[in-house]
């Protein structure tokens, strides 16, 4: 079989047998079908090249060598167990790694493996929590712009109408509009208004008190928003204040993408619970890390069933995605990801300066290695994202902003082309 028939077979079994997540029924025949990457490029099954500034989870880059090995070894060793029902020695290895990495108290980490189940395991943590405490409650309040996972618990936080469902509503929801623009939002001045919003949602009622506030240092999904600095502080004083938890979604954000471990960094606060994932062990396994304060851990012990913890997953703290995000954290920590994110991200937003005059074009912001580029409507982000792709740039849109999402292994020359290419589609021209 040549490579045109290998082509059209493939095309024929993806267009009569694979239903595509997020995608329209008739996309499997536009859609890029890759053959090979390595670092921040590449190639698809014609051998064109692109570099990849559109896939969220690609903290080392594709075919690292040492997250490769580490999978490989483990795969060979013993690839996993059922931790319900017994153990191996890199479950514990990893969540003592990712103390390592948290604030003070943030010792406690349930692992699960996907984003979405992150978000559902630390709602059920938070909801036992209280009922431990003898102060059950059943509501919470987020963004209505913020993205948790599609699973129904986590499709029911959010507004955003890709998420919506014709379920029952597992809980009570109230969602945060934000206030400002978007382009405001990123703003010190506009940290008042949105904690007004905050303020007047979690309420002072004793019977009324919410389970949680439940945020996302970057609005992903919901446009590509960067929140300003001293909001996730100000969330953090309201929720001790009304003694209500503060869990932080840093799904997308956590392990080095903001330019600092974690967003919640940047405002030198500590949540009560978070979630990582995308970034934890770089696209290269399934893992999710929830890890709470330990005075929420303790109270389970009081569970009136089990004495513990009542959820999990048959692979949850998978052994070879624990090796994974082990090597992945080495990998940040020796080369200093954190630090590339931070300058290259810099670099990046200076370089998508140049068409912020451009036609269509509303505004261009970033923090660390997640840039958005906004455009006047949807339509027009999504030519931009298809005239990308014609000049081997692979982006990505939310709504009306174009996301630019490289590895944080990115370089100087990498961030340089990927402003050239941008800059290509924007205008029209050639790279």
């Amino acid at each position: 079989m040549n490579d045109r028939q290998g082509t059209v077979e493939m095309s024929k079994q993806d267009n009569q047998h694979v239903w595509y997540p997020w995608s329209p029924n008739e996309a499997a025949s536009a859609r890029i079908t890759a053959d090979r990457a390595s670092g921040y490029q590449l190639w698809d099954i014609s051998g064109k090249e692109f570099i990849d500034a559109s896939s969220m989870n690609l903290t080392c880059g594709y075919g690292h060598p040492e997250v490769v090995a580490a999978a490989t070894e483990q795969m060979t060793k013993l690839h996993s167990v059922d931790i319900s029902q017994m153990n191996h020695t890199l479950v514990g290895a990893l969540a003592e790694r990712l103390a390592g990495f948290l604030p003070d108290g943030l010792s406690r980490t349930f692992f699960t493996n996907s984003g979405s189940e992150g978000l559902e395991a630390s709602l059920f943590i938070a909801s036992c929590y209280w009922a431990h405490t003898s102060e059950p409650r059943s509501r919470v309040v987020t963004f209505a712009r913020g993205y948790h996972g599609s699973t129904v618990l986590a499709r029911s936080l959010s507004g955003l109408p890709p998420t919506a469902h014709g379920m029952n509503q597992p809980f009570p929801v109230t969602r945060i509009d934000l206030p400002v623009s978007d382009r405001e939002a990123r703003l010190p001045e506009s940290v008042p208004a949105i904690l007004a919003r905050f303020d007047e949602a979690i309420g002072d009622r004793a019977d009324d008190l919410p389970i949680a506030v439940v945020a996302e240092p970057f609005l992903n999904v919901g446009g590509g928003v960067v929140l300003a600095p001293g909001l996730l502080r100000g969330l953090r004083t309201l929720c001790d204040e009304r003694r209500v938890l503060l869990i932080l979604d840093e799904v997308f954000t956590g392990v080095g993408r903001t330019g600092r471990m974690f967003g919640f960094d940047h405002d030198g606060i500590t949540p009560d619970i978070v979630i990582t994932s995308k970034g934890l062990s770089g696209g290269y396994a399934p893992i999710t890390a929830v890890t709470a304060q330990e005075q929420i851990y303790a109270t389970f012990v009081d569970d009136p069933i089990m004495g513990g913890i009542r959820y999990g997953h048959t692979t949850s703290g998978h052994a070879v995605a624990c090796a994974v995000a082990s090597a992945v954290l080495d990998v940040v920590r020796r080369d200093d990801l954190t630090a590339n994110a931070q300058a290259r991200g810099a670099q990046l937003v200076d370089l998508l300066q140049q068409i912020a005059g451009a036609p269509e074009v509303v505004d261009v912001r970033g923090t660390g290695l997640a840039a958005a580029v906004q455009m006047s409507t949807t339509e027009a982000a999504e030519a931009l994202v298809k005239r990308a792709s014609e000049h081997g740039l692979l982006v990505h849109n939310q709504g009306p902003a174009v996301l630019v999402v490289p590895p944080l292994v990115v370089d100087e020359e990498g961030v340089d082309a990927i402003g050239a290419r941008l800059a290509a589609a924007t205008q029209g021209g050639s790279c």
